[in-house]
């Protein structure tokens, strides 16, 4: 029998494994939200899927997503990542992943881990929607948004309501598997742990 996904799910084999076994699932540690954050800023304007096939690059061209190091890039880097074609090559979306990286390390400064800050804006436990359909699901809420207000003060760029709010669902801030998809009990198994 074949197992019902979330609608937005292709059969192409890279969106299915990320949707069966990433998507939505909680996120604790703060390479990942980076590794996020930069992979769904790059998406503005994209298809996720583009993005997936691309994120191998990334991770090679962004320093496996470590921010420290990232942290440390400097103009030299933006016209070697310009010049790389395994990323999506736009000069606004490179400068912002590095300026993201040292707003990151000043978030971890103020509040222990980036972690630590972005789970304050669910109350630290994910909140389980029960959507039973993908026109449901909205493209932000305002807690994305108030996130995304927080995060431009601190100085990350590229990150409005809408990525915001793709970010709160891929780090499973927010459950947001239509209650049909076989994945939604599950991850609201793992949310509970």
């Amino acid at each position: 029998m074949e197992r019902r996904r979330c609608g937005w799910v292709t059969s192409d084999p890279l969106y299915v494994r990320y949707h069966d076994e990433e998507w939505g699932v909680p996120v604790h540690d703060d390479r990942r939200h980076y590794e996020f954050m930069v992979l769904e800023s790059a998406q503005a304007g994209l298809s996720w899927l583009t993005i997936l096939r691309k994120r191998e690059g990334y991770r090679r061209a962004f320093a496996g997503f470590d921010p420290e190091r990232v942290a440390c890039f400097d103009e030299a880097d933006v016209e070697r990542l310009m010049q790389d074609a395994s990323i999506v090559r736009n000069r606004r979306k490179i400068v912002a992943a590095i300026e993201n990286a040292r707003a990151m390390l000043r978030v971890q400064k103020e509040h222990g881990s980036f972690d630590a800050f972005i789970w304050s804006f669910v109350g630290g436990k994910t909140r389980q929607n029960r959507w039973a359909t993908l026109q449901e699901v909205p493209p932000s809420t305002a807690e994305s948004t108030a996130l995304a207000d927080a995060l431009k003060q601190r100085g990350f760029r590229f990150l409005g309501p809408v990525v915001c709010y793709a970010h709160m669902q891929a780090c499973g801030l927010v459950n947001d598997h239509t209650t049909d998809c076989f994945r939604y009990k599950a991850v609201s198994r793992a949310s509970r742990r």
